[in-house]
């Protein structure tokens, strides 16, 4: 089976290829794994006002912490201030963040320049998780700070693509939630799911469990085009 933009979807066993001119990725739990930091900020804001942590869980995975906080923080709390402190919290907690297997090394196989960050997080806990993690941050990256809409509105995706200078069908989304993972589909871009949290998937988006069974090739063309291909 054959699907436009140059995904590659065998339909018995087998590898996936896809081609694509630049690769967009999530953060936490596509690039870094602080899953455990993540549920013990949220859990402490779930105790504080009696909340259904598992329900926080479900839907925080990959939205911006003010949208999360706004949704469940009980009637008349001062969201800005409470978001304020859920990210001072985030910020001073780094044991135990690690990268997602294979992504140093897939990191290091891409061209810089055809690579962005795509993250809800703030600029300042992207930094921290990710120089935890051992990863450099891409020179084109979007932040919260860089969108009006969150994930999973496609705002970002869009803006990363335009900053790589592409066409969002030239790029492909690697993402871990569903949030992350419609905000991919919703920009135009093919996307990947990554890890177990993925949800149940739009028609078309394959799955992988982490980045240890990825290799790219990088192909360029006689006229200077470059074109990256993906194999998993």
């Amino acid at each position: 089976m054959r699907q436009d933009g140059g995904m590659s979807l065998p339909t018995g066993p087998g590898a996936v290829t896809l081609t694509a001119r630049a690769v967009l990725f999530d953060m936490d739990g596509t690039l870094v794994d602080s899953t455990s930091i993540v549920e013990q900020v949220w859990a402490t804001f779930a105790g504080r006002y009696d909340l259904d942590i598992d329900e926080i869980l479900r839907s925080s995975h990959g939205v911006q912490a003010m949208d999360t906080v706004r949704r469940f923080a009980p009637a008349g709390s001062d969201i800005h201030s409470l978001a304020a402190e859920l990210g001072r919290m985030e910020l001073a907690a780094t044991r135990g963040i690690v990268p997602v297997p294979g992504a140093l090394e897939l990191l290091a196989s891409l061209p810089p320049d055809a690579v962005a960050l795509v993250t809800s997080a703030s600029r300042d806990l992207a930094g921290v998780r990710m120089a935890a993690a051992g990863i450099s941050i891409p020179a084109a990256s979007v932040t919260s700070e860089d969108v009006t809409r969150g994930k999973p509105h496609p705002e970002g995706y869009l803006r990363a693509a335009s900053l790589l200078g592409v066409d969002p069908a030239d790029a492909v989304v690697f993402e871990d939630a569903p949030a992350g993972i419609a905000a991919g589909v919703a920009a135009g871009i093919r996307t990947v799911a990554v890890g177990p949290n993925a949800g149940e998937l739009p028609d078309g988006v394959p799955h992988i469990p982490d980045y240890s069974g990825v290799t790219v090739t990088t192909h360029r063309s006689g006229a200077g085009g470059r074109t990256l291909s993906f194999r998993f």
